[in-house]
């Protein structure tokens, strides 16, 4: 017998606080908080095999959301900066998914509430773990995308976060890629969000922007432009020469994208540079 394991267990013998469990050769105690009713000697009962908060293997009638050969998605519900974080599997005990598999950033990882995609797996003193899905059982459950998708919004929740970006999930099980310049913030594990798609790729997989269409974007960043000139008596010390780490610090967007907004104020004569400052054009305001 091991964690992990679902097995029908006949009752051996009961106790003031519980039952053992006999599959013909040996027992397991099944606590009666576990049980779902009252039982008796030779009754048969299914259970799922953990080892409880004392490490000794133990059984339980809870079913869990996940057991061993399967995956699915688990809540996060606790958080152990040493450890790493806890899933909601159904069972009395919480399923850990170790430090070692999470991303080195911690603003990275899930937080309580978030779903993670996982599966069951043994450390080497048979307790139970759990362990991202790979990449291979990800390809085996996705769908394909088709063209018709483009420009659609979706709901997807992250799986994986590298350098460049996070691979996510969506509701309808297709795979999608965002790009860290087409984020609105860092995304972590486990979060899920609502995000336009931008590209079907040709194998199925989809690329995906949380920002808005540029000729929207570029909008939105003209007015918080135009926002922050106005709350500094119409000039500010930046201007399209100015280095892309001070615009993203002051203006959280990226030099590229302060250039297209300021340059669409210009255009409409809203405002000019002069002696590497931005000023809003004061004979508009005048008239």
């Amino acid at each position: 017998m091991a964690a992990g394991m679902t097995l029908t267990m006949t009752v051996a013998r009961k106790t003031e606080i519980g039952y053992f469990l006999s599959d013909g050769k040996d027992e397991v105690f099944l606590h009666a908080n576990e049980a779902h009713e009252r039982l008796h000697i030779d009754d048969e009962v299914e259970v799922f095999l953990y080892h409880d908060h004392e490490n000794r293997l133990a059984a339980t009638m809870d079913m869990p959301h996940v057991g061993m050969g399967e995956y699915g998605w688990l809540e996060v519900v606790d958080i152990s900066p040493r450890m790493g974080v806890f899933l909601d599997n159904g069972i009395n005990k919480d399923l850990l998914l170790f430090i070692d598999d999470l991303p080195k950033h911690s603003d990275e990882w899930p937080r309580p509430k978030d779903q993670m995609l996982v599966a069951l797996k043994q450390d080497k003193l048979g307790r139970l773990l759990a362990k991202p899905v790979t990449e291979n059982e990800i390809v085996k459950i996705a769908a394909m995308a088709d063209e018709s998708m483009k420009n659609k919004s979706v709901e997807g929740t992250v799986y994986k976060v590298i350098q460049a970006g996070a691979f996510l999930l969506t509701e309808d099980e297709h795979i999608l890629f965002i790009h860290r310049d087409e984020m609105v913030g860092r995304l972590r594990l486990g979060q899920t969000v609502r995000c336009r798609i931008s590209f079907v790729r040709e194998d199925g997989r989809l690329n995906g922007s949380m920002k808005e269409r540029k000729e929207v974007q570029y909008g939105e960043d003209a007015d918080k432009l135009l926002r922050y000139l106005i709350n500094r008596d119409g000039a500010m010390p930046y201007t399209d020469s100015t280095e892309a780490d001070v615009i993203r610090e002051k203006f959280q967007m990226s030099k590229s994208s302060f250039k297209r907004a300021l340059g669409k104020l210009m255009k409409e004569r809203r405002v000019e540079q002069v002696d590497g400052w931005t000023k809003i054009i004061q004979s508009e305001q005048e008239e």
